[in-house]
């Protein structure tokens, strides 16, 4: 028999075997694997920790389905099919309602779970637009794009439209992004020129851009502290770890074939880099900076997310 769903439980998804592992983070190992679409690529759960929902890619055909998986019965519980929607990618969780990319479509859409269909859709005119973050209620939105060289904020507004978008330029290939714990700024990892452009919030405004002489970073997370930025230099194999406060390089830490997701602990003591290459999670002590441990996932992981029930 499969062992209980943890708390806080450490998800997976492997996109080689179409499936997303529940991990436990105090012994490492896979407690269940659950079946979900071709080519799953982000998840993110509920925040009481019960649902996950995972946007299912595709793989030569492109995906148009969303998972919604029941976390303790550790089951698909529904593949929501989301008609002329196509590539769902970056994916979250806010009040409820889940966020997504629709990479082909050049828009971002919402999906309520309570009522089972996608309730709200939004263009952003912009080439693949692939990852998203937003503030707390979901009124402010930024999208990386990485075939227009930039990232789009998009702001709730008081206008006839009931939203206002901003096309901030940036690198070259944003794709990796997030919001720094304080709210301040937004970086962005443009992996095909080996930068990161800072945005400002409050501006929307790129204020500084980083060359960190990586080969290709796609994934950029800020600990939980706001102290460190790392990046997963896919083509480099390694984990680049960015001092904030400074904007100075920390460390480069060596790890496996193909590098992608990243998660952190709430503490901001480790690190998980998934490794689709090498078919394995690292686990990195963010002390240390050195490798600790790896957890066998499955095959080709790539994104991550912590559950954790309440």
């Amino acid at each position: 028999m499969a062992a209980e769903t943890p708390s806080p439980a450490l998800l997976v998804l492997n996109k080689a075997d179409r499936t997303l592992a529940i991990v436990d983070p105090a012994t490492g190992k896979v407690v269940a694997r659950i079946g979900v679409g071709e080519g799953p690529h982000e998840v993110a759960a509920a925040a009481d920790g019960h649902f996950a929902y995972v946007g299912n890619y595709g793989q030569q055909t492109p995906g148009n389905t969303i998972s919604v998986i029941d976390l303790p019965a550790q089951t698909e519980l529904r593949r929501v099919d989301l008609g002329p929607l196509r590539r769902p990618h970056g994916i979250l969780v806010v009040n409820g309602k889940v966020y997504f990319t629709a990479e082909t479509n050049l828009l971002i859409a919402r999906y309520d779970p309570a009522a089972n269909l996608v309730d709200w859709m939004l263009g952003t005119g912009q080439a693949s637009t692939h990852m998203l973050v937003a503030n707390s209620d979901a009124s402010l939105i930024f999208t990386a794009n990485i075939g227009s060289n930039s990232v789009s904020a998009i702001e709730r507004s008081a206008g006839a439209a009931g939203w206002s978008e901003t096309t901030i330029p940036v690198g070259l290939g944003p794709e990796g992004i997030d919001w720094s714990p304080d709210g301040k700024e937004v970086w962005t990892a443009t992996g095909a020129d080996g930068s990161v452009s800072i945005i400002d919030v409050s501006s929307k405004k790129v204020t500084g851009t980083l060359r960190v002489g990586a080969k290709r970073t796609n994934r950029l997370k800020f600990t939980p502290d706001g102290k460190l930025v790392l990046l997963s230099d896919r083509d480099g194999d390694q984990l680049l770890v960015l001092d904030r406060a400074t904007r100075k390089e920390r460390a480069r830490v060596k790890l496996g074939r193909y590098p992608e997701g990243i998660q952190i602990t709430p503490d901001s003591s480790r690190a998980y880099v998934a490794q689709e290459g090498a078919n394995d999670i690292a686990v990195i002590d963010l002390k240390t900076l050195t490798v600790t441990g790896h957890i066998a996932s499955g095959n080709g992981p790539d994104g991550m997310a912590w559950a954790v029930r309440k």
